[in-house]
């Protein structure tokens, strides 16, 4: 289905047809000066990977492509939890793929959203490469963490209900991982004249090193926020929209990061994952004013918030 969709403005808008009433609209909330924040955290699931996960299965299943063995993904992260939650709302299985280390109570949310969770080798290539044998095998769709455009078209909805909250929005900061959340949020702000910051760790920067190259390049991945912004190359179709003149790509240091955490904890009570936080460090520590208004999203909020205590 990949090679028949392109992620443009009308698939966005397509995916907003398709999982209005099923996802929490976004709350946008006045934090300082001119900037607000999108409380995507409070999303299903804890994170935006829901839409996109709903869109996903959605769109097959009005297309009637949507297999009797359901869906399977290898992702131990909010993609995981996100396709097995959209999948008991489709009322299909969802087959989950982890390494045998994931942490028990990312195993243990996985099955209480209904997922079959099958933990295989130790390193995250070994679970996707049985995912894969299990899709071919099964005839089960599988589906990615980023890397498709109904998941991005999906994960862009986010932008027209922060316009639609926020009149007037001049700027948008997004956490980049894999690209897809961007290449949503970019590709619908494009068409309204927002600009975009590309936020990214600095040792965690796969979409900054691709504007480099001019190609979607491997990169290591070392960071406080790898555990949700750690892939290790970006999608092509992100590349494709930080390759517009509106979209500057910022990189953060991880103390940033940790102190942009620390901060949404103590002045607002808002506890999010690191990823979620690097966002917010790009913002604070933006080289120009980046407009009178400012969304900054905070995406997830699947974290241990015994760590801000310390």
């Amino acid at each position: 289905m990949h090679s028949a969709q392109q992620l443009d403005y009308a698939a966005v808008r397509a995916a907003a047809d398709r999982i209005a009433g099923s996802v929490r609209p976004v709350a946008v909330a006045p934090a300082s000066d001119g900037v607000w924040y999108a409380l995507e955290h409070l999303q299903h699931t804890g994170s935006f990977k829901a839409r996109g996960a709903r869109n996903f299965l959605a769109a097959h299943h009005r297309a009637g492509t949507l297999p009797a063995a359901g869906v399977t993904i290898a992702s131990g992260g909010n993609a995981g939890l996100a396709c097995a939650w959209a999948a008991r709302d489709q009322d299909v299985p969802a087959t989950v793929f982890l390494p045998a280390n994931a942490p028990r109570v990312k195993v243990e949310r996985l099955r209480g959203y209904g997922a079959d969770v099958r933990l295989v080798g130790d390193r995250y290539a070994e679970a996707l490469a049985a995912c894969e044998q299990f899709a071919a095998g099964s005839g089960a769709l599988s589906s990615h963490a980023y890397d498709h455009p109904l998941i991005a078209a999906g994960a862009g909805t986010l932008l027209d209900e922060i316009r639609a909250a926020l009149p007037g929005l001049d700027a948008v900061v997004v956490a980049v991982g894999g690209g897809g959340l961007f290449a949503g949020i970019a590709t619908a702000a494009r068409e309204h004249g927002v600009r975009v910051v590309a936020a990214e760790p600095e040792n965690c920067r796969a979409l900054n090193a691709a504007l480099a190259a001019g190609r979607p390049v491997d990169v290591e991945v070392d960071s406080v926020a790898a555990d949700s912004l750690g892939a290790t190359r970006v999608s092509a179709d992100a590349l494709a929209a930080a390759q517009d003149a509106g979209v500057l790509s910022v990189l953060v240091p991880d103390a940033a990061i940790t102190d942009a955490r620390r901060a949404l904890w103590e002045e607002h009570r808002i506890v999010v994952e690191a990823g979620a936080a690097t966002a917010l460090a790009a913002q604070r520590g933006a080289p120009e004013p980046l407009g009178e208004r400012v969304a900054v999203i905070l995406c997830g909020a699947n974290t241990d918030p015994g760590d801000l205590m310390r």
